[in-house]
């Protein structure tokens, strides 16, 4: 057990730190207490006991991270190294995710602004990041045309989940500029199959440009139902094969809901026998005494069946800012994880559903 780790009575004597340790060393070395322990334990869990074959690792989405450029800078490499195999997103880190490889990348802007003149320079604000609006309109643009494109192609075909959506962006993205997967998050899982899910579709500009399609009479189909079913059957399939499941949560909210319902959709809504998520992390600034989502604890997602009891241990909640946490997990795990070879779990998501219907339907 490394020094000031865990058990009661381990001295907190750390080294003194010098000009040479990486990220990841500092954090060994440093991060001992309070939050920076709990960084720390984030760290060391994923790497000792998530980042392994034979566990399903679901990755949730939530706050303004892309625009911050969290998508390239952190998502995209954990996308690349086989860390993630499926994602729940809300629908603006999505959208967000697109505006960089069209050519519109978001600004850095003041602390303090005037948002009267931002509005008459056709500037929209994202606290101190700045998009323009020819941004929004030439990526609504691009997502409408590449929509139909799906529809006439028989790439959109009714009905379809959300993640079908997200993977006709990405690969519309990829077929542009083959190098799109270094900065974008939807062609990065495109590229390697990973399913990309929005928990709440229509709470988007991609779901504004969706029902704009329907009002012109192109409809794209959004079935709900099955962004909930195959979620689920990703959690089933790999419990049911005898390995583990993992959710890492980036703030709260629906997509940190939507990751870990699908445990209790499992057990209480389809009556099948589970115990719930096996590993959880979630980096939140929220509070737990508000009563709120995003603040709710690992234990309490215990009486819901979201987490198996059993595995409290391997839970962790490191309060704080996702854009300063993030960037330090992840520069943890590259040097410290080992590459995975990605699930690919696109090619597998009917496979897991046929399982998961096949087990509700033969209920006794």
């Amino acid at each position: 057990m490394a020094r000031g780790e865990g058990k009661r009575g381990n001295v907190i004597s750390p080294p003194q730190l010098s000009a040479r340790e990486t990220a990841a060393a500092v954090i060994d070395k440093a991060f001992l207490a309070y939050n920076g322990r709990r960084l720390r334990e984030a760290c060391r869990l994923f790497v000792e006991k998530i980042a392994r074959p034979r566990t399903r690792i679901a990755l949730a989405i939530s706050g303004a991270l892309t625009p911050a450029g969290l998508g390239a800078s952190c998502l995209v490499p954990l996308i690349d190294r086989g860390w993630v195999d499926w994602i729940v997103s809300t629908g603006a880190n999505l959208y967000h995710d697109l505006h960089a490889t069209l050519g519109f990348a978001p600004e850095a802007g003041p602390l303090v602004a005037d948002d009267v003149a931002l509005l008459e320079e056709g500037k929209v604000r994202i606290y101190d990041v700045l998009l323009s609006r020819d941004a929004l309109l030439e990526t609504d643009r691009f997502v409408r045309e590449t929509l139909l494109e799906a529809l006439a192609g028989g790439d959109l075909g009714e009905p379809c989940a959300s993640a079908d959506v997200h993977r006709a962006l990405g690969s519309a993205l990829l077929a542009a500029d083959p190098r799109s997967h270094e900065r974008s998050v939807l062609a990065a899982a495109a590229r390697w199959d990973v399913p990309v899910y929005a928990g709440a579709p229509g709470d988007s500009s991609i779901g504004m440009n969706v029902a704009a399609l329907e009002l012109s009479g192109h409809r794209v189909g959004l079935d709900l139902a099955r962004d909930v079913n195959e979620t689920a059957s990703f959690v089933y399939d790999i419990k049911r094969s005898g390995g583990r499941s993992a959710v890492v949560i980036l703030g709260g909210g629906t997509s940190k809901n939507f990751t870990l319902q699908t445990e209790p959709h499992i057990q209480e809504i389809l009556g099948l026998d589970e115990r719930g998520h096996d590993f959880f992390i979630q980096f939140t600034d929220a509070r737990e005494d508000t009563g709120g989502l995003s603040g709710a604890t690992p234990a309490e997602a215990v009486t819901w069946g979201k987490v198996d009891p059993d595995r409290l241990p391997d839970a962790v909640v490191c309060y704080g800012d996702c854009t300063v946490l993030v960037p330090l997990w992840t520069a943890y795990l590259l040097e410290r994880c080992r590459k995975r070879r990605p699930a690919r779990l696109w090619k597998k998501r009917d496979a897991c559903l046929r399982r998961l219907a096949a087990d509700y339907g033969s209920r006794g």
